[in-house]
């Protein structure tokens, strides 16, 4: 989103920002900041945590409108001031969201305004999660992002770097600039929400989705092994999509140096035929996306180390398990779209189109490793289907994965409709 478009997305929009109790609640002054220097008004709530880190008068200076922090204000809420603050936003942002705001939300707890007024509002909610790594890592931690997730919110961050702590990893606040571009995006997306508990939230809301990832290692003996370069960041950015997007999601991932996205539940898996049986285990799905690059062959490893002792070892291959083939193929519970990739590095559209068929998948993802795609942040995709190709702009992967989110949710659509996509 370019910063005109921002401005214009965002301009006259009204802002509900929940400001939790962390170190990163300094930033969110900025972020109040940027969001009225583009048109939007903001409605502050701390908590009274909050308080104990940024002055609640910093707040009303920068918003140009008192700060709200006590439930039982006994002038607002003679006018049931929480269900009005709650109401009159198009949009609702918790940041920093702390381990504890995140845990309370998840639960449905009120038991003060900022928990309150998300258990009564009727909009979306963006958290930008901020708190120590080992907290975010926390396997409670996860299950409330995805309890969130699945009830419709969205996440911005954290990203890695450096806590107050001195600790690094995932877990610091977005930017404030980032976050007024994920606040432009999910204010962009008239997904036409219904309530929370009234069948979900999103446009995959009530979906099963299962996404493979990363490469896989092939052992040759215990120190050396058959691989790949993929970095799993386009599975994982995929994943993270389908996840904002309100389905329960399930990733396999091979090997990587990347953390697992929120909101999702993942497996670790090595080898393909591992990959194979943690898939086989997580279906039936909705969706099968095989981001994964599989080693197409492994050999029979060595139980020791091999030795240079002259001549070259003589390695022979076999065929592994072909998972996106296996999953298209299978008959009762066969994922309603089942979605390939495609890496090549010489006549893409002609080679895509022909494992398309040969695949027999209703969606090929397909793209040239030769333009430095793996590891890389920015991917060009052409999408195969039985009705052609969508040529795709180069957009980072993150874009990427949102916009293939929102074709699947379109697929659905045409599939209730008995349409063809």
């Amino acid at each position: 989103m370019t910063g005109a478009s921002a401005r214009q997305n965002l301009a006259g929009k009204r802002i509900l920002l929940i400001v939790g109790g962390g170190v990163a609640a300094y930033k969110s002054l900025e972020l109040v900041r940027r969001l009225r220097e583009r048109g939007a008004f903001t409605r502050v709530v701390m908590t009274q945590s909050a308080k104990k880190f940024v002055a609640e008068l910093s707040f009303a200076a920068v918003a140009g409108s008192p700060v709200h922090h006590d439930l039982f204000d006994a002038a607002a809420e003679g006018e049931m001031g929480h269900i009005g603050l709650s109401r009159e936003a198009d949009l609702v942002v918790v940041a920093p969201a702390t381990a504890n705001l995140v845990a309370r939300a998840a639960l449905g707890l009120a038991d003060d305004l900022a928990t309150t007024l998300l258990l009564a509002t009727d909009k979306r909610v963006l958290f930008a999660p901020a708190m120590n790594l080992r907290m975010w890592l926390h396997p409670a931690t996860q299950r409330n992002v995805a309890t969130l997730g699945s009830d419709g919110a969205v996440f911005v961050g954290p990203e890695k770097g450096e806590m107050a702590c001195g600790e690094f990893g995932p877990g610091r606040m977005s930017e404030p600039l980032d976050i007024v571009a994920a606040i432009g995006s999910a204010l962009a997306e008239d997904t036409g929400l219904p309530l929370p508990g009234a069948g979900g939230a999103g446009g995959l809301a009530g979906r099963r989705v299962v996404v493979t990832s990363g490469p896989t290692h092939e052992p040759i003996d215990p120190v050396r092994f058959i691989a790949n370069r993929s970095s799993g960041k386009q599975g994982h950015a995929i994943a993270a999509a389908a996840a904002r997007a309100g389905a329960r999601v399930t990733l396999i991932s091979g090997p990587v140096n990347i953390a697992d996205p929120p909101g999702v539940e993942t497996r670790h898996v090595v080898t393909a035929r591992e990959m194979l049986a943690a898939v086989e285990e997580a279906l039936p799905a909705d969706i099968f996306v095989a981001a994964a690059a599989v080693a197409d062959w492994r050999v029979e490893a060595a139980a020791e180390k091999i030795k240079k002792t002259g001549a070259p070892p003589s390695l022979t291959l076999v065929e592994n398990p072909d998972i996106l083939a296996t999953v298209a193929a299978r008959d009762r519970d066969r994922p309603a779209i089942v979605v390939g990739f495609a890496a090549e590095t010489g006549e893409l559209l002609r080679r895509a189109r022909e494992k398309f068929l040969r695949k027999g998948c209703d969606m090929l993802v397909a793209n040239d490793v030769t333009s430095g795609v793996f590891g890389a942040d920015e991917n060009t995709v052409h999408i195969v289907t039985a009705e052609g190709v969508e040529d795709w702009p180069r957009l980072d992967k993150e874009a990427v994965a949102e916009r293939l989110a929102g074709r699947l949710v379109e697929i659905l659509a045409q599939q209730r409709n008995g349409k063809s996509p």
